[in-house]
């Protein structure tokens, strides 16, 4: 650690540091001219689950490894599974055996979290040789799930317009794609969704509710919750995992031969479950697979899940196993052409085109019906190697009653639920995750390494971007200046695949450029300038001895922005769910951690400063966004120089906030995402010994203790210590 002096309050004579908070800019400082629009796309129409979703499929199948180990994180990460919670034995309670002759059901309920219960009913085969394959069924959003009566008018006009063959399979497609694949030799678990059917503790979308929107004992869909990714997406997700679980615990089912099917939103937990989880051997995701509507529910939908991918991709990441879909007059009435053709070139790669195929049913609407599930049940018997004769049909049977159905009963009462409740399980995930991700703190080299691969592998999720390719950027120069203290160029970096920009400073010394650096402040570079364009005394001393200075605009501050007028407030999708908006568009933290990307990109592609060492400035109220870039730049950055001020993202309370970070309280906070600078140097200020613990174990365990210094502040007088020993570190 380094001994300095208390910081003290800048004398009043220093007039030209710029006075924080101000919006105004002086047109000396400008780098823009007065009829310069700035080219970014982030300034236009948020992108939305009802957008175009396209698959690009590799060229190779090393690419597609590559891409599949990134959109599975991604998937895990948004769901709150990453790392994999703990996964216990399965101790079900299995009960109220109904025997239908050639098949029987029972009533079916476990734990997947402790205190959290999944229900359903567990069909098996009477006939056939043991051990069975075994299917996976998510039911989707039809009225009351796994009890679902389509009713006996709307069954007459199925029949009538060829969508159903018998009334009781019409009324009850449900169970009647469960009965029939028992009847085909299949152990079938079909499981309830989050509030459907038995599954009473939590309702399926509650919703934003401010009671539940505290600091601590908070409700799904608070800002608190999505800070530590808790959404029912990854509830949902999970209970499909343990579902899984479950029936590879039984006895009579072949875990090699585990097939898995659902529509619509059991569509979505169809083609989630097999992106994540390696055991399926058969998926059939129907009227869900589109590059349109991405899927509207609640439990469809999470933090980060669609950042520059969708459902096409995550259904591909069941390559090169046999993937079947349906599509109807609904969003995936194209698939046939926009998707099908993609995932076909996938599957080439791996030699097997045929193992992926989309029937188009556009003569109905939005469905599972008797058409339908033909098709699957075809996919089933061929994929699952179930031998039957061809055309496996349909046939009538009697119908469960939903008391026949239902696992609650006098014996078997109804688990505690309710907003108490939901307090109290959320609290008590939340310890769990704590200490699952505590026992990653590194002791070793081996425990660092394994810490990077988690904890850095979820923030390289949440930050979305590394540092962009030499290719990707374009540094246009607006005009340069010569002025007494050096060449002042005004330029406009540029991300050209993303049509990005970031206005800034270029300051080049009079003589040879010793080190470039990166300052990044609060409230844009009007913070470094004076009124008449005069640098800040602590970064004019930096210049005189020889640094280039980069000064750049993030977004949303000074010239950055649509108008001039400093953004104070992300922009929401919806103001329901943080998953509606930050599914789909980055979080304003981490599109400000891409424009420093951006900029040290620029100064390396750059003569002078390609070759000289790279230093990054981020002080109170910007330190966050350097720690966040450091993270991802790698050996690029040289040093790092972060005064945090205290903040922590688990302080940020509103989906608006442009500092709101979803995750970042699950992965250490703010400590975390600066532990992942190990092992480059590193200058710390405002952490207190104790809360710089985790940073300091890390570097220990990295073997790089001696990069990390700890100072009380970085004040902005110019005769300040640090300052001082950053002009020694540019001379070495």
């Amino acid at each position: 650690m380094n001994s300095m002096k208390r910081p003290t309050l800048l004398v009043a004579t220093i007039a030209l540091l710029a006075v924080a908070g101000r919006t105004a800019i002086a047109v000396d400082n400008k780098v823009l001219p007065p009829d310069y629009r700035l080219d970014d796309a982030r300034f236009g129409k948020l992108k939305t689950l009802d957008d175009y979703f396209p698959f690009h499929p590799p060229q190779d199948l090393k690419t597609w490894e590559a891409r599949r180990e990134r959109v599975q994180r991604q998937v895990l990460v948004a769901a709150g599974l990453w790392p994999m919670p703990e996964r216990p034995p399965i101790h079900a309670v299995i009960h109220g055996l109904v025997d239908r002759g050639d098949y029987t059901v029972e009533r079916v309920y476990f734990e997947s979290y402790p205190g959290f219960y999944v229900t359903g009913n567990l069909y098996r085969p009477k006939n056939g040789k043991k051990p069975y394959p075994a299917v996976l069924s998510p039911h989707g959003h039809w009225q009351n799930g796994r009890f679902y009566d389509a009713g006996p008018e709307k069954v007459l006009w199925d029949i009538v317009n060829g969508a159903e063959r018998f009334e009781r399979g019409g009324r009850y497609p449900l169970q009647a794609r469960c009965v029939q694949l028992a009847r085909m030799g299949c152990i079938v678990f079909h499981y309830d969704m989050v509030g459907y059917a038995d599954s009473v503790q939590l309702p399926h979308r509650p919703g934003v509710r401010a009671h539940m929107n505290t600091p601590t004992r908070w409700g799904y869909f608070s800002p608190q919750a999505e800070l530590h990714l808790q959404n029912m997406l990854g509830l949902q997700t999970f209970n499909s995992i343990r579902a899984l679980d479950f029936l590879c615990s039984l006895p009579d089912v072949d875990t090699k031969r585990i097939g898995v099917t659902g529509a619509s939103g059991g569509g979505t937990q169809t083609f989630l479950l097999c992106a994540v989880d390696p055991r399926p051997a058969v998926s059939f995701p129907a009227v869900m697979v589109s590059t349109a509507m991405q899927g509207g529910c609640t439990c469809e939908n999470a933090c980060y899940l669609r950042i520059d991918t969708g459902n096409v991709e995550f259904a591909a990441l069941f390559a090169p196993k046999p993937l079947g879909m349906t599509a109807a007059d609904d969003w995936t009435k194209e698939i046939a052409t926009k998707g099908l053709p993609e995932l076909k070139q996938l599957y080439s790669l791996y030699g097997v085109p045929d193992n992926v195929m989309a029937k188009p049913l556009l003569q109905f609407p939005h469905n599972y019906n008797y058409v339908s599930r033909e098709v699957m049940y075809h996919w089933m018997n061929k994929h699952l190697h179930l031998g039957l004769k061809e055309p496996v049909v349909e046939e009538d049977f009697e119908p469960l009653s939903r008391e026949e159905m239902t696992v609650w009963d006098d014996q078997h009462p109804r688990p505690e639920g309710g907003e108490e409740w939901e307090r109290r399980f959320l609290e008590n995930l939340t310890t769990l995750t704590q200490k699952q991700l505590e026992s990653l703190i590194p002791q070793d080299a081996s425990g660092w390494a394994e810490f990077r691969r988690i904890i850095g592998g979820a923030y390289d999720v949440m930050i979305g971007r590394p540092v962009p390719s030499a290719e990707e950027v374009k540094v246009e120069t607006l005009r340069s200046e010569k002025r007494e203290d050096g060449e002042w160029r005004a330029i406009v970096i540029r991300q050209t695949a993303r049509q990005e920009s970031v206005p800034a400073w270029l300051i080049l010394p009079p003589g040879n450029v010793k080190a470039t650096v990166i300052w990044v402040a609060e409230n844009g570079k009007q913070d470094l300038l004076g009124e008449e364009g005069q640098l800040h005394p602590a970064a004019a001393r930096l210049l005189r001895q020889g640094a280039a200075l980069l000064l750049p605009d993030l977004l949303g501050q000074g010239e950055a922005t649509p108008d001039g007028t400093p953004i104070v407030k992300a922009r929401l999708v919806r103001e329901d769910y943080a998953g509606y908006t930050f599914g789909y568009n980055p979080p304003m933290f981490a599109q400000r951690v891409h424009d420093i990307l951006l900029a040290v990109r620029a100064v390396k592609t750059l003569p002078p400063l390609a070759e000289r060492r790279l230093v990054l400035i981020g002080l109170k109220g910007a330190g966050h966004w350097v720690a966040g870039a450091r993270c991802q730049a790698g050996e690029l950055v040289d040093l790092a120089i972060i005064d945090t001020g205290g903040f922590r993202f688990a302080s940020v309370n509103a989906f608006d906030d442009p500092h709101f970070f979803p995750g970042a309280a699950k992965y250490f906070d703010l400590p975390g995402l600066l532990a992942l600078s190990a092992p480059h140097a590193l200058w710390l200020a405002g952490e207190s010994s104790e809360k710089a613990g985790l940073v300091g174990q890390v570097y220990r365990a990295a073997g790089s203790e001696e990069k990390l210094r700890v100072f009380p502040s970085f004040a902005l007088q110019v005769d300040a210590e640090w300052l001082n020993e950053l002009a020694n570190w540019m001379e070495k």
